[in-house]
């Protein structure tokens, strides 16, 4: 007798770059924010693929965990507040041919009923798998005695959808620092601290001075948020091979990309 079961295998991607792919999808910007100056906002979306490509959009809710990875919530945590009743966007689904884009509209309505603070959710596009045409007939199993099982990828991408309004305060700080491991392998584990009633949102620079004082790059990760309401984020970051972490110190720097703004958050760390 022949079974046939079809898997899927779902991934949510938060890639944090100014153009982010998944499979063949390429999605810009990175994030969307309604800080009161705009209504309507877009989002660009592109195939990068040889194959026709299908994905349903929607609007997810997301907790993000004090080590950074995130999971899917229905209900808001303390202090958390969804963007989704104050969001429209079209279309709901997309059919993007081999090197085509399409533009996703989003437009913040209902704006009386926000308070102060800050409200996210977050746009979902998830690939539809292709269908074989009607009549094209399926792979037969190997074995047809046996089973056959027939894993089906399922990419999906995620961008955060933040809306402001009213009084925005937040401050973040550098809670603590340590390298871990040696070497090639040595990595900076930051945690940062923030308070507010905002998420903060920048790049993570690391630089080693040497006991001469001569500087190098030794790290950098782009697109690190800290989102409402968790008072505390902890990453690691792989440092650069070539610098001896054993000597002089490491000067972090937290904030906005390219930018002549001072950085949100500083700190040094002696090491030894």
């Amino acid at each position: 007798m022949r079974l046939f079961f079809a898997g899927l295998f779902s991934c949510i991607c938060m890639l944090p770059a100014a153009l982010r792919a998944q499979g063949n999808l390429l999605i810009t910007p990175m994030r969307i924010v309604f800080d009161g100056k705009k209504k309507v906002q877009e989002v660009n979306l592109a195939n990068t693929g040889d194959d026709t490509a299908r994905y349903l959009i929607s609007l997810i809710e997301i907790r993000m965990k004090d080590n950074g990875t995130f999971e899917h919530i229905t209900s808001a945590d303390t202090g958390q507040r969804f963007a989704s009743p104050f969001i429209r966007f079209f279309p709901r689904s997309v059919v993007l041919p081999p090197r085509e884009a399409q533009v996703v509209k989003l437009q913040l309505y209902n704006t009386s009923e926000l308070d102060n603070g800050e409200y996210r959710s977050h746009l979902y596009l998830r690939a539809e798998p292709n269908q074989p045409a009607l009549g094209e007939p399926e792979d037969p199993p190997a074995d047809p005695e046996g089973i056959s099982i027939k894993l089906t990828p399922v990419f999906g991408i995620s961008i955060p959808v933040i809306v402001r309004n009213g009084d925005q305060h937040a401050d973040v700080s550098i809670d603590s620092l340590g390298v871990i491991g040696k070497g090639d392998t040595a990595k900076l584990k930051v945690t940062f601290k923030r308070s507010g009633n905002i998420s903060v949102y920048g790049d993570i620079r690391v630089e080693h001075i040497s006991p001469d004082g001569k500087r190098s790059s030794a790290g950098l990760v782009k697109g690190v948020a800290v989102y409402t309401p968790n008072e505390r984020r902890s990453i690691l970051l792989p440092l650069k091979k070539g610098p001896d972490y054993t000597k002089g110190r490491l000067e972090i720097s937290y904030g906005p990309e390219e930018t002549t703004d001072p950085p949100l958050a500083r700190a040094a760390l002696p090491l030894r």
